[in-house]
């Protein structure tokens, strides 16, 4: 399964990204904050520009899971780029990889703008890990240069950990697992399933449901793989995830 997710975790309250993490889109907007003062001195639309990420980072998630009209979060990444423009570029680019990678009205300019905001991701200490992460899938779905991906993913992981970003270390483990166990490395599964548990424990059910396909997909058949893919069912259809569901 070439994808598995699709979002920087958003800046912001606990209660707005544990929300997101749970796949509770609508729930997690309502948990952010519209006011108050702002903490770095920019406003747009009388937001600060951390709402503004956190909405936009929101909406984008929902838009991968759901493959849903995508004009709000449209809508949220240029406020945000009026504020933070390295996070709007960021956040820009995962909107035209999500629409190369599930084919939805892709245009000619949208891999040049995916690899020019991931590689401005990459560059921004906050978000240095991340950007190298997506980078790194950009080089596998888009470029298809295996060794280029590894090579960021690898670069991901160790910022991931440096950085204490379970949620970033399970999007590295699992790509890296899955390369590793395209190459004969049985170890990869060990990566796998690592990418599940620490998903799992940090109630990402979306991204939980997507490890649990992965994993059970390199499983023998038997009553393991099994639960996994009725777990994947279950949270796909709850929560609405359409590729997911596309994929059961």
């Amino acid at each position: 399964m070439a994808a598995d997710g699709g979002y920087l975790i958003a800046r912001g309250p606990e209660p707005a990204r544990a929300l997101l993490r749970a796949g509770r889109w609508d729930d997690a907007l309502a948990a952010l904050p519209t006011d108050g003062p702002p903490t770095d001195g920019l406003r747009a639309d009388g937001l600060r520009a951390d709402e503004l990420a956190g909405r936009a980072q929101i909406l984008i998630d929902r838009f991968w899971w759901r493959l849903d009209d995508p004009a709000a979060a449209e809508s949220a990444v240029a406020a945000l780029r009026a504020a933070d423009p390295v996070l709007g570029q960021f956040c820009a680019a995962q909107l035209a990889y999500t629409r190369l990678l599930f084919t939805i009205d892709p245009q000619p300019g949208h891999p040049d703008l995916a690899r020019d905001g991931f590689s401005a991701g990459s560059a921004d200490e906050r978000i240095a890990g991340w950007g190298m992460f997506w980078l790194g899938v950009l080089a596998d779905n888009v470029d298809h240069s295996p060794a280029a991906a590894v090579a960021s993913y690898q670069h991901a992981l160790t910022w991931a950990r440096d950085q204490g970003d379970p949620i970033l270390e399970s999007y590295a483990v699992r790509h890296l697992g899955d390369h590793a166990l395209r190459a004969g490395d049985a170890g990869g599964l060990d990566l796998v399933r690592r990418s599940y548990q620490l998903r799992a424990a940090l109630g990402a059910r979306p991204l939980t449901a997507a490890a649990a396909v992965t994993l059970a997909a390199e499983l023998p058949p038997g009553a393991e793989a099994n639960q996994l893919r009725e777990t994947a069912w279950l949270t796909a259809t709850e929560l609405q995830l359409t590729w997911l569901l596309r994929a059961l």
